[in-house]
């Protein structure tokens, strides 16, 4: 995986892509917790999908760099 890739000219970093990536999984993950009612059991949602957003997108970063 380069280091930089370039948008339109601009360059952007490398962990964008797996960065949207973590985004799509954190969505179906989100999904699947608010279709089975699970987030009763959490006390502060917000916090809790900030929390999980870092957990996947650092274990997808530290995987593959």
């Amino acid at each position: 995986m380069p280091r930089e890739i370039a948008l339109g000219g601009a360059f952007a970093p490398g962990l964008l892509v797996w960065f949207v990536i973590s985004v799509g999984l954190l969505l179906l993950i989100d999904t699947v917790i608010g279709r089975f009612g699970l987030y009763r059991f959490v006390w502060h949602p917000a916090l809790f999908r900030l929390a999980l957003m870092v957990c996947i997108f650092g274990s997808i970063a530290l995987l593959l760099y």
